[in-house]
């Protein structure tokens, strides 16, 4: 190997968000990371929601939102249905001959 070329390698301290702390080898001597093996929902099994400016909240009104809508307009095509059914029967009615006994 040639000397003095290589980068110095160090016995360096992972620290996490979390807490969590190990010791790796690195060229670099401290890193800090936001998420490691004891944070993360894949290792701990627990799901975890990062809610970044209130987008869990607008997605769950939009939901909202959207079913109420569903169920008006479902609500004003069976009065529409019902409107046309009493027209019928009126337009039944009137057509029906007149007969004396």
């Amino acid at each position: 190997m040639k000397k003095k070329i290589h980068p110095k390698y160090f016995e360096t301290e992972v620290t996490c968000a979390c807490g969590n702390a190990y010791k790796v080898g690195s060229t670099v001597e401290k890193i800090n990371v936001e998420i490691c093996s004891m944070c993360h929902p894949f290792y701990t099994g627990k799901q975890k929601l990062v809610d970044t400016a209130g987008m869990v909240d607008k997605f769950k009104e939009k939901m909202e939102k959207a079913k109420s809508m569903q169920e008006k307009a479902l609500k004003a095509k069976i009065d529409k249905k019902k409107k046309a059914e009493k027209k019928d029967k009126k337009v039944e009615k009137r057509d029906k001959p007149k007969t004396k006994k």
